[in-house]
């Protein structure tokens, strides 16, 4: 026992050196192995190096990605521009006689409104709204929505130092919801114009405004679609769409880019609960430059006119225009003394440039036609029988009511008729006095009418309706009955057909498909 613990002792105090030369052994061998895997000894062999991982370049320079400090900078800079825009309206009322507590909701509780109002008289009232504006200009120019002044007796504005100034309207344009005021002040601060055709889907953007009566609030966004129309907000549509917060009260607020520059006046949101929900619109700042300098210059809008009726340009019509593309937009009438007609602008036209603009759609042409100055001369390019073609149109002032020219001469009633092929669907008429009378139709009109569509047939999925008048098919003028059944029985029993129609004075092409 004695010895086991004398022997176990002396393990114990050589165990330390031996691990301790255990461990320097490793060590060595470890050394030598990588050193000739590195081919640092003549034997083993080298590995070769690996080239470098590539680095993949940035989308966007980081210089061009706005900062924290950018976005301090540029709303430093565009605040003061901006304005608070208080309005009052008066309006009527009811109200009763002193005598009587009408207003006392214990009286009210127990005799009901209905008992009131039958003595109560109207009172003027006074309407007041909010909203914002723009300054453009050093001498006290403000470019602002038209619904925010709109029927006002008396517009204030409240600038950032707190200044209050009573604003003098300088006019309007309610076709594209703008409106111009001016103040007498100095000392004011502008924000520089932007080149809004030059704006990309994915900008960063600001919108600076008042939403709610809160002054000077800054909200960030990007843009998030540009050339918006027919939304049913104005008459000419061209908007920008960003998902910058815009609320009530950001209305003619100024949308800046992160150079500090007006691309937009806020107008608009889409909303189901009154409030943001991340799409707001903007009229571009060229529209809105266009509309400025001719309100300042004469009071009023005068807006070019070409005197066409056009319409999208579907891969169906484009197909039976002999188009491999649905590019530019299709002339569906050209009205008589127009300079369209003048030019030489026929029905089916495709129109695919004016101005040395690319035309996007029919609300796109009307955008830059609207622009062009009246007298300017300009060059259309377009597609004629597969043939493109280009002529100068001269741009007249747009007239104020812009009645669709109808056709002349008229024929006697005649039996329906039922050809067969896609235009089965349609029961058709010779257009008669009777039939024009009962469709409201004009008494000059001519060619042959639609008394019925059959339901879930290819007329009624392209959108002919009862009453419409057909004026022709397949290219072919249908001005009777008998023209009509000549150019229907040219076509098979499953091709597509192109009907010109007019309807409530408007012509526009359809396509049946099989």
């Amino acid at each position: 026992m004695d010895r086991l613990d004398e022997g176990a002792g002396q393990a114990r105090r050589r165990s330390p050196w031996l691990a301790g030369a255990l461990l320097i052994g490793l060590g060595v061998l470890i050394g030598l192995v990588v050193a000739a895997d590195l081919g640092w000894l003549p034997f083993g062999h080298a590995v070769p190096e690996s080239p470098p991982a590539a680095v993949a370049p940035a989308i966007v320079p980081p210089a061009a990605i706005g900062n924290n400090q950018n976005f301090v900078q540029i709303a430093k800079a565009v605040k003061p521009a901006v304005v608070n825009i208080f309005t009052t309206r008066t309006g009527k009322s009811g109200e009763g006689p002193q005598a009587m507590p009408f207003d006392d909701p214990f009286f009210r509780r127990f005799f009901g409104d209905e008992f009131f109002k039958r003595f109560e008289a109207p009172r003027e009232r006074k309407e007041r709204s909010l909203g914002s504006g723009v300054i453009v200009d050093a001498s006290g120019l403000i470019i602002t929505n038209n619904h925010v002044v709109s029927k006002a007796d008396e517009i204030k504005v409240f600038l950032s130092d707190k200044r209050e100034f009573k604003a003098k309207l300088i006019g309007t344009d309610s076709k594209t919801d703008l409106a111009v005021l001016q103040v007498e002040a100095e000392g004011l601060h502008t924000i520089p114009w932007s080149d809004s055709d030059k704006l990309e889907v994915g900008e960063f953007v600001l919108a600076v405004g008042n939403p709610f009566g809160l002054t000077q609030t800054v909200t960030m966004g990007i843009v998030s679609a540009v050339g918006r129309a027919s939304m049913g907000i104005a008459e000419y549509e061209d908007f920008i769409q960003t998902d910058a917060a815009i609320n009530p009260g950001n209305s003619g607020g100024a949308l800046v880019n992160v150079r500090g520059e007006l691309v937009g006046i806020n107008t608009a949101i889409f909303s189901q609960s009154g409030g943001n929900m991340g799409i707001g619109f903007a009229v571009p700042s060229n529209m809105a430059r266009s509309i400025l300098g001719q309100l300042v210059k004469s009071g009023k809008v005068v807006r070019g006119w070409l005197g066409v009726s056009i319409q999208e340009l579907s891969p169906e019509l484009a197909s039976q225009f002999g188009l491999s593309e649905a590019k530019g937009v299709l002339v569906s009438d050209v009205l008589g003394g127009s300079p369209a007609k003048k030019a030489g602008l026929e029905r089916g036209d495709v129109i695919l440039e004016f101005d040395g603009k690319a035309v996007e759609s029919p609300t796109h042409l009307r955008n830059i036609v609207a622009q062009t100055p009246v007298g300017k001369k300009t060059t259309v390019k377009f597609v004629r029988n597969k043939d493109q073609r280009t002529l100068d149109v001269t741009i007249a002032e747009q007239p104020k009511n812009m009645a669709q020219a109808g056709g002349d001469g008229g024929d006697d009633g005649g039996e329906g008729v039922r050809p067969s092929g896609l235009l089965s669907d349609l029961d058709v008429r010779e257009l008669s006095s009777e039939w024009a009378r009962r469709f409201g139709l004009g008494g000059n009109e001519k060619g042959v009418v639609v008394a019925r569509v059959r339901p879930g047939g290819a007329a009624e999925e392209a959108g002919v309706k009862e009453g419409d008048l057909i004026l022709e098919v397949n290219r072919k003028p249908t001005p009777t009955l008998k023209a009509y059944e000549q150019a229907a029985a040219k076509m098979g029993k499953s091709d597509a057909v192109l009907l010109l129609i007019k309807r409530q004075g408007m012509t526009t092409y359809l396509t049946l498909k099989p």
